[in-house]
């Protein structure tokens, strides 16, 4: 029993002095231990942190943010209003000078069409009036010949 006591006391000591693992398994769940105890505490005052910002800016600084927005957007909507009547009304101006001159080139290519009618209707009427003069002059002919045709028969 000795032998197995010096055995087993030899055993002891070479493993506590070549065998590190156990004393190193204690350091590591301290250094673990540690850590995650930091460590959760760093966390949770973060968390604490960014919970009070989110409530300051649902407070304070949301209320402000929507309600300048609400002021510029109707500012913006009544300047895009006043923007888009000038342009109607510019645009209207432009119809209406379009209109105006193409009235003005109709009215002078109505002008234009009435005198080369004109100048038309006077050609008919020069033609007209030579057929008219032509016609009364075989009319004289042809009834100054029933006449001395008539003055034959009268002497009868």
């Amino acid at each position: 029993m000795t032998m197995e006591k010096i055995v087993k006391d030899v055993g002891d000591i070479q493993s506590r002095l070549i065998d590190h693992r156990p004393i190193i398994q204690g350091e590591i769940r301290y250094f673990v231990k540690e850590f995650e105890e930091k460590r959760g505490f760093r966390e949770c005052r973060l968390l604490e942190n960014l919970n009070k910002m989110v409530a300051e800016t649902n407070e304070q600084a949301l209320p402000n943010c929507s309600e300048a927005m609400h002021q510029n957007l109707q500012q913006a909507l009544t300047r895009l209003e006043a923007a888009n009547h000038m342009a109607q009304r510019i645009q209207q101006r432009e119809l209406e000078a379009q209109q105006s001159t193409q009235m003005q080139v109709c009215l002078e290519r109505r002008k234009a069409d009435w005198e080369e009618f004109l100048k038309q209707q006077a050609v008919l009427k020069e033609e007209v009036d030579e057929e008219h003069a032509k016609a009364v002059g075989r009319l004289s002919a042809q009834y100054g010949e029933m006449k001395k045709d008539l003055a034959k028969f009268a002497t009868f």
